[in-house]
């Protein structure tokens, strides 16, 4: 893992190294977390991302998430707490 990255830029380079990424979006919401479980001083434990990829076609909301939930493991096992996901295809995400 590249601990100078932060890690929203180790989120990013995963997620774009593991899907064909039309957009994406990560958001560091630990501040609105502080004193919630999980939540440390430091941050970086809660984020939201967006992300649009052709990867999710034909698969349901849950499997979706889990895709995503395994490619970023080793965040979880480092101190990533919760993840507020959208995830859309490209169809989907014109449409919206």
């Amino acid at each position: 893992m590249n601990s100078h990255l932060s890690r929203a830029e180790r989120i990013e380079n995963t997620l774009r190294g593991q899907f064909s990424v039309d957009a994406l979006s990560i958001v560091d919401d630990s501040s609105r977390h502080a004193g919630h479980a999980g939540a440390r001083p430091e941050g970086e434990t809660h984020y939201r991302l967006r992300l649009v990829s052709s990867a999710f076609e034909g698969l349901a909301r849950v499997a979706r998430q889990r895709l995503v939930y395994q490619a970023l493991q080793a965040e979880f096992d480092s101190g990533l707490h919760a993840l507020s996901l959208d995830l859309k295809t490209p169809v989907e995400a014109g449409a919206a």
